[in-house]
């Protein structure tokens, strides 16, 4: 510990305290009389050695290029991180989490730095406020949580990262609830209160079901606007700020209850909206997102949600009538059938993505203070739910680290919610808010949201699938597990400061939902579920309802499942928060500059849980660094392919397989669980619906769809292959009477210098005068050499294979991402990294000779056509001409691609935006998007 640490902690000391009532050997209530405090022993550290010094620290250089402008966007050279802490996870963290301006002494420069401001901190924060028995146990505190920050097994939300140990009453909050009442001034208010948490870098959600139809009148006689009018304005706010604040897009969340009268210009609003977009777009206007005209339209800065009651749902299923009703005075306004209303809540979300749904009933049967006011909103990605006017400080366990050997270590994952948990209720009290009413709050109420993320990588590494029983039953009994022992930490803390303020109003409350969470724990399958998990949870559970009775318990909430975008990222977790893996290969930023694609260490993990032997699990991996799937690799079982299966991909996890994932958490969570069900392009208005109502009788608390290309102003989707489509055969080739085309003696032809890594060489490309490619020389090393005769053997194949009619296509699909030495950085602007030799030739005679739409299509892009699709002004490539290098046509004027299809792993992204900083595709986390290049996030900390 830092030396204000030790002063305070001799300043605060205690005596050895008696009456010790033990938890278990983690931490645990000291009771004497009027001196109390909590005991920390130690699990993951020992008292003579600091943490630090059991981690093999590193000199890096961070370095983040903004692929808009062509320069570097960020660099700070010369930091200190973990070795074993990966090149993503030290630009994010040094970018972002570094305190201080560049270039100056106070600039923190090393992991430790970091870790340190923030922990100590909050262990001074703790010993200030009498949260520790003694000394010795604020220094196991410390230590325990510097232990599991700096070996990545936990990680605050962002603002903690930000503001704590920097300002005196720091913001920590990610998540926020507003409220709104039928009042103009209040209505102003909302606008004002919204955009100073924009500006502050977190998100907000309200709902606006109090402000009157636009079907009902004002006091003076005039007609009310509605809801959906004054949205507009939140929108433009949120729209304008979101530019100068610290996150790419405002997140806000709009809710209204499904018996508004005002409900179904609610549903509609942001289809019409794309309505409108198309149109402009037909005109010629710039609807690329983020585009020049783009402002133009409304309401694209919110998540809209519709929530729903049980008695709307099984009016519903029942094909009853249900009425909407006026807010003032509650009259029906009109009566409709539910199925209808349904039918466009499910009809908009499949052209628009939204609304979502949220399940008030069932929101409010798991509420603890009911008595304190319902639960109205959320925040703007759907997993916080409590209190109006009320903020909940995040954090995330990293699942994979508590794997030890196909064993989920029990002991240290409680331990680390003791500790992760102890330090969240610290930091409610010394944090500042937006808003007076929300401090108010948070101080009554102290909602956390204790999560993990890596579920899927998990779930892949024990070689189970993510969509199975055994899968399900893991994830019910580790999220049991998680919050029985956050509540059991947050009752023993009650023992030393007092429950939370709003207990004695609400006791009943409380101990009803928490013994709802533990009958829950007894529908696990006990055959399916790791024993000492479920054994744990059930233990965990017994304690926190058992104390908690003579006790009460801290917090009013103790565990969300939120998107853990930046915070996954900074962990190095293979997933983010309940997600499955996006894809089997991704991007790995390399210590020496540059990006390459790799297998997922999940993978060869998993096959060696599952029984393969080293050779085995070597042709496997290299079979999936080819093809991206793990279909026809050589010597995997059929029964494990499951295994593999991913979020998007030839073998994507079904929707059904999300939401019965959710289900299997929601039961065990205070609040509910940030996540987005993809649906494919070809998914019906009646898969939606039908969605939403397997939801409903699932118990979940929310749910959003994304189906694929439904949105004007996606620039990227999953590349297709044309059903008509028929792959090019030798067979075939013969029977169109494919000779040999040679070139003339006089031809054209140019030289390309390059450089990968140490090798510097040339590649001379022949071409029939304007008609493409036909032959190819490479210069390479010394004459005589080995890879110069491998060079010349390999460019003599090629020229023979492009005069005899093999697409150039054909060979590029073939040859990039092809891995060996030499290997690494470039001098060529347009491939700044390439693995190999014949990656980077392919990709520069595709760049050169390829029509843009078809070598995009494998992921290869000059600087000026990525720049362009950052700014929206990307145009469709104009047709090539005929020649040897392109593929012949079929009878529809379709292009018929070669059977060797473009490698699949830039497709991983999906859906998902580019990245503004930095131009990397982002991926989705939760119900936003990360950039897994520099962390950047679409709202969410």
């Amino acid at each position: 510990m830092g030396h204000d640490l030790q002063q305070a902690s001799k300043g605060n000391a205690m005596g050895d305290n008696q009456g010790q009532v033990k938890l278990h050997d983690g931490v645990r209530a000291v009771l004497d009389g009027e001196r109390t405090g909590l005991k920390f022993d130690r699990y993951f550290t020992t008292e003579a050695v600091h943490p630090y010094d059991e981690v093999e620290w590193q000199l890096r250089d961070a370095v983040i290029d903004d692929w808009k402008t062509g320069k570097v966007s960020f660099e700070q050279r010369g930091v200190e991180f973990p070795k074993s802490w990966s090149m993503i996870a030290t630009n994010i963290v040094s970018q972002k989490y570094f305190r201080g301006t560049l270039g100056t002494p106070e600039r923190e420069s090393s992991v430790k730095q970091m870790i340190d401001r923030v922990a100590d901190t909050i262990t001074a924060w703790g010993i200030h406020d009498g949260y520790f028995a003694d000394p010795d146990s604020a220094e196991a505190f410390n230590h325990e949580l510097k232990h599991l920050l700096v070996h990545q097994k936990a990680a605050f939300n962002s603002p903690v990262w930000f503001n704590c140990g920097v300002e005196e009453k720091p913001q920590c909050s990610a998540c926020f609830i507003l409220s709104v009442e039928d009042r103009m001034s209040s209505i102003l208010n909302w606008y004002v209160e919204e955009g100073t948490i924009f500006k502050g870098g977190s998100g907000s959600g309200v709902n606006l079901s109090n402000i009157r139809s636009s079907v009902e009148h004002l006091k003076g006689g005039g007609e009310a606007s509605g809801p959906v009018s004054f949205m507009r304005g939140a929108d433009a706010s949120a729209g304008t700020i979101k530019s100068g604040g610290k996150t790419r897009r405002a997140a806000k969340m709009v809710i209204l209850n499904v018996d508004h009268p005002d409900v179904e210009e609610f549903i509609w609003c942001k289809q019409r909206e794309e309505d409108k977009t198309r149109a402009l777009q037909a005109a010629g206007f710039d609807m690329s997102l983020d585009g020049a005209d783009a402002a133009s339209v409304q309401y694209q800065n919110a998540n809209n949600s519709v929530r729903v009651t049980d008695e709307f749902m099984q009016a519903v299923v029942d094909d009853a009538d249900f009425n909407l009703r006026e807010v003032l005075t509650g009259k029906t306004a009109k009566t409709m059938k539910a199925r209808d209303l349904m039918n466009q809540i499910a009809e908009a979300a499949w052209a628009c993505a939204d609304p979502g749904v949220q399940y008030d009933t069932t929101i409010n049967d798991w509420h603890t203070t009911p008595n304190a006011g319902p639960i109205n909103g959320s925040n703007p990605c759907s997993e916080y739910m409590h209190l109006d006017n009320s903020a909940c400080n995040l954090a995330s366990l990293n699942l994979r680290k508590f794997e030890v050997g196909g064993v989920f270590d029990v002991e240290a994952f409680r331990h680390a919610v003791e500790v992760v948990f102890t330090a969240q209720e610290i930091i409610v009290g010394n944090s500042s808010y937006p808003t007076e009413p929300i401090a108010a709050n948070a101080e009554k109420y102290r909602q956390l949201g204790m999560g993990y993320a890596n579920l899927g990588g998990l779930l892949m590494s024990l070689g189970l699938p993510y969509d199975s029983d055994e899968g399900r039953a893991w994830a019910g009994a580790i999220t049991a597990l998680m919050t029985g022992h956050a509540y059991r930490t947050s009752a023993e803390i009650a023992k030393v400061t007092g429950p939370f303020a709003g207990f004695a109003d609400d006791r009943d409350g409380t101990l009803r939902v928490l013994r709802k969470h533990r009958a829950a724990v007894d529908t696990i399958d006990p055959v399916l579920a790791p024993a000492n998990v479920l054994a744990a949870a059930e233990d965990s559970w017994d304690g926190a309802v058992d104390v908690a009775e003579d006790y009460g318990v801290r917090n009013a909430q103790a565990s969300v499942l939120a998107p853990t975008g930046t915070i996954g990222l900074m962990m190095d977790c293979d997933t983010t928060g309940i997600e499955p893996d996006l894809g089997l290969v991704k991007a790995k930023k390399l210590v020496g500059g540059g990006t390459m694609r790799i297998v997922n260490q999940t993978v060869p993990h998993a096959l060696a849980n599952l029984g393969y032997q080293p050779e085995q699990v070597e042709a496997i991996v290299a079979y999936i660094d080819e093809h991206a799937t793990v279909e026809g690799a050589p010597a995997l079982k059929p029964e494990h392919i499951p295994v593999f299966d991913c979020a998007m991909g030839d073998r994507s996890i079904a929707p059904g397989g999300h939401i019965k994932m959710m289900a299997a958490a929601q039961p065990f969570l205070s609040g509910a669980i940030s996540k987005t069900v993809n649906l494919p392009e070809s998914a019906t208005v009646q898969d939606i619906e039908d969605l939403y109502i397997e939801g409903w009788r699932l118990g979940l608390k929310a749910i959003a769809i994304y189906r694929d290309n439904c949105k004007v102003a996606q620039p990227l989707s999953i590349s297709k292959k044309s059903d008509d489509a028929q792959p090019v055969t030798e067979e075939a080739a013969a029977e169109q009477g494919i000779v040999r085309r040679r070139l003339p003696k006089q031809r054209p032809s140019q030289t390309i210098s390059f450089q990968v890594g140490d090798a510097d060489g040339y590649v001379t490309a022949g071409e029939y005068p304007g008609d493409g490619l036909g032959e190819i020389f490479v210069k390479l090393g010394k004459q005589g050499s080995t890879l110069s005769g491998i060079m010349d053997a390999l460019a003599i194949s090629v020229s023979l294979g492009l005069q005899y009619g093999v697409p150039l296509e054909a060979y590029v699909s073939k040859f990039i991402n092809t891995r060996y030495e030499p290997a690494g950085m470039t001098d060529d602007p347009d491939i700044r990294f390439a693995t190999s030799l014949t990656d980077y030739i392919f990709r520069r005679l595709a760049i050169e000779y390829l029509p843009a739409e078809q070598r995009q299509a494998m992921g290869i892009y000059t600087t000026e056509e990525r720049t362009a699709e950052l700014d929206g002004t990307a145009t469709t490539a104009a047709p090539a001409a005929p020649s040897a290098t392109t593929p012949p046509a079929d009878a529809t004027g379709q292009t018929v691609l070669p059977v060797e299809q473009p490698h699949p792993v830039d497709d991983i992204y999906g859906d998902a935006p580019l990245c503004l900083q930095c131009g990397s595709k982002m991926q989705r986390a939760g119900s936003c998007h990360v950039c897994p290049g520099c962390g950047t996030t679409s709202g969410c900390s």
